[in-house]
């Protein structure tokens, strides 16, 4: 088995002195065993016990890098049989313009507003050290809106980014992006994947706990590379459709 394992999940891959802690590591070597086409849909995942042992972590460890797995889709506990993987890699969109302040979310034929839940400094969890390059102890400025179309809620939307570049986030009354006056993205990756609605998301959007869900995550970075946004956005089911904007400036046309 420790054979078979090190073809699929190279150990170096888990143990590479990346930050973070050892659950996302292996998250992220696993999901890019899934990604690469190593683990296929269909296929068994390995028992807990077996990936324990291979990568020198507890069984908690291994329990915590799938549960982010099925969270994200990507993976799937049935009961019984063991968990399944269900997706080569969610659904992936690249911009490769720069995109302005004036990016946003809107609901077709819908008239929509956005009210702030959230607006804080705090220290950063192990998904916001990972996707914005930060240590345990550099704080991250956060926001949170409901999103809300013809009166009803349909999202809700949280954005982080290093706090150094916003550093009184009551400050942001309407784009976050206008608060980065130095520092604003010129490229985005973003993720959208299926997702149940958990608490307490679901009680921001009148929806019941479990009920089906989409998101869209969000990683921006300036010409050098560095991420300074992070964003994640969870969806009712039901909403009519949106459409996701990156305005392009003049100057980058060819």
């Amino acid at each position: 088995m420790k054979e078979i394992l090190a073809l699929v999940l190279p150990y170096s891959d888990i143990d590479d002195g990346r930050a973070g802690p050892l659950y996302h590591r292996l998250r992220l070597s696993l999901e890019s065993a899934i990604q690469s086409g190593k683990l296929r849909a269909g296929d068994v995942l390995y028992p807990e016990r077996d990936l324990a042992a291979y990568a020198n972590v507890s069984r908690v460890t291994v329990r915590k890098a799938i549960d982010l797995l099925v969270r994200d889709g990507l993976l799937m506990r049935r009961q019984g049989s063991g968990t399944f993987v269900v997706h080569s890699t969610p659904v992936e969109q690249k911009t490769t313009k720069p995109i302005s302040v004036t990016e946003g979310i809107f609901w077709r034929g819908a008239s929509s507003k956005a009210e702030w839940i959230e607006r804080r400094r705090s220290l950063p969890s192990p998904q916001e050290m990972m996707a914005l390059g930060l240590r345990a102890d550099e704080e991250v400025a956060r926001f949170t809106r409901l999103q809300i179309a013809d009166g009803r809620p349909l999202a809700v939307e949280r954005t982080s980014v290093p706090a150094f570049l916003i550093p009184d986030p009551l400050c942001v009354t309407d784009s976050v992006y206008a608060a980065l006056a130095g520092a604003r993205p010129v490229r985005a990756v973003q993720r959208i994947f299926a997702q149940p609605i958990r608490m307490p998301d679901a009680g921001l959007l009148n929806a019941s706990e479990g009920a089906a869900g989409l998101v869209t995550e969000r990683v921006a970075f300036l010409s050098t590379d560095r991420a300074v946004e992070l964003t994640r956005t969870n969806f009712r089911d039901d909403a009519d459709g949106f459409v996701s904007e990156f305005a392009i400036r003049n100057s980058d046309i060819q």
